[in-house]
């Protein structure tokens, strides 16, 4: 134990100036950064009930009560009889420990996992590198998503009750909870949601949820609510979303935008493993929480490191699982950023080939085989359509029309069409975007 550290079963009255009870006025919080050089992080004894922070700083930490910054600001922990807390809404550490090495905390997590978890190799290993991630998340402006696809009995529940209970301050919520207090939840704590049967059953709900999902893996795009103040005065509350999540869904979600900020895992396609327990002993929260606290101590060593902002990937690649990935990959090994290499790649082609089932591609392999046939030529969007029709008229949703068809040219594929001698063409400066959508479209 370093010098000036406290015992880990005890959180101390303020033993310096700084931290007496001042004046001013208190602001509960869950975590903070004070005086551009103090790590603040809420810690929680279950055993006395009692709340608390861990204090990091100069490479020593240790356990206060609140903290008042030089600037006078009073940072107070949230109440032990907080319900998040007292009904491990929210789980929390309850002060740092000592971890080893970096090589030695991976394998404890991976371990602990394995134990209680029947996933594939690559996605045990991701998940245990994503949980070191969750507590170096605020280091990076994206992040990707963990998501669970599969029936009810598959292991969803299992895989979030064990992984998210090793993840940075991990909010576990169900579909069954409304949106409201999540984005309230999410904005207070910042931690990691964990979310099961994310599916939601009523449009609105899902709605939420895709604006949480969406707009939460990239950090300053807050989510905008209708709030009044006490004196009835318009202001309107910014949400703060951003931050690790893990998810378990049956299906799909509908927006393919979203879908892309996943890494899935589908459960239920195998045999679970004969070691692995039916039901969570007790002792599992008991070795989950040495890990947190763990956990803490490493996110206090390794706070504000620059991580890689480039992921070693193929550039063939898409730019949005690049960008995912580069997470993970910066507090990855070098098995890891080879598995997610692999990953990257087979998720490239099933982008590929989903798009390549749709309308724009359809149309765009029209154009491509008229501007083969004809490269001297302008394509009319007449052409195009006659095309479209004879090679995939029969599937379509509606009859193909020259206008259906050029508004598909125009507002999904974003080509620029112009009228000549009474006919709409694709003019020929459009050949260099046709070339970056064959590419992207797998043509």
């Amino acid at each position: 134990m370093s010098e000036g550290q406290q015992p880990a079963n005890h959180i101390n009255p303020p033993s310096d100036n700084k931290e007496r009870v001042g004046s001013a006025r208190p602001r509960a919080t869950a975590a903070a950064i004070a005086d551009g050089k103090v790590l603040v992080e809420l810690v929680y004894d279950a055993e006395r009930e009692r709340t608390g922070f861990a204090r990091f700083e100069e490479g020593h930490w240790r356990l206060v009560s609140e903290y008042t910054s030089s600037k006078g600001r009073r940072l107070v922990p949230y109440a032990a009889q907080n319900n998040l807390i007292s009904n491990r809404v929210v789980l929390l550490p309850s002060a740092p420990e000592e971890y080893g090495t970096h090589g030695q905390l991976l394998g404890e997590i991976e371990a602990f996992i394995h134990r209680y978890v029947d996933v594939s190799p690559t996605f045990e290993k991701i998940a245990s590198h994503y949980v070191l991630l969750s507590w170096l998340y605020d280091g990076f402006n994206e992040l990707p998503y963990l998501r669970l696809r599969g029936d009810y009995g598959s292991g969803k529940t299992r895989f979030l009750l064990t992984v998210g209970a090793l993840c940075y301050k991990p909010i576990f919520a169900s579909g069954a909870s409304t949106i409201s207090p999540i984005f309230h939840i999410l904005d207070a704590f910042q931690g990691t949601l964990v979310i099961d049967e994310a599916d939601f059953r009523f449009s609105d709900e899902k709605a939420d949820m895709v604006k949480i999902l969406n707009n939460g893996n990239v950090r300053g795009i807050p989510i905008l609510r209708n709030e009044l103040s006490p004196t009835k005065e318009y202001n309107p509350r910014a949400f703060q979303v951003f931050g690790p999540k893990i998810v378990a869904t049956r299906g799909y979600y509908q927006d393919r935008a979203l879908e892309s900020r996943f890494i899935t895992e589908e459960m239920g396609t195998t045999a679970l493993r004969d070691e692995i327990p039916i039901n969570l002993p007790t002792a599992y929260q008991t070795e989950a929480l040495a890990l947190r606290n763990k956990l803490l101590l490493y996110r206090f060593h390794r706070y504000g490191r620059a991580y890689a902002a480039q992921p070693d990937l193929d550039r063939t690649i898409e730019p949005r699982l690049r960008q995912i990935l580069a997470p993970l990959m910066s507090v990855g090994d070098e098995s890891l950023k080879e598995d997610l290499r692999l990953l990257a790649r087979q998720y490239h082609r099933d982008m590929l080939a989903e798009r390549g089932m749709d309308t724009e591609a359809r149309v765009l392999e029209a154009i491509r085989e008229l501007a083969t046939e004809s490269s001297a030529e302008p394509l009319t969007v007449k052409a195009v359509t006659e095309r479209f029709t004879a090679r995939f008229g029969g599937e379509a949703d509606r009859p193909p029309t020259n206008k259906w068809i050029g508004g598909v040219i125009r507002r999904r594929l974003n080509l620029h069409t112009q009228k000549s001698h009474g006919n709409f063409i694709i003019p020929r400066h459009e050949q260099e975007k046709l070339a970056r959508l064959y590419e992207r479209y797998g043509l």
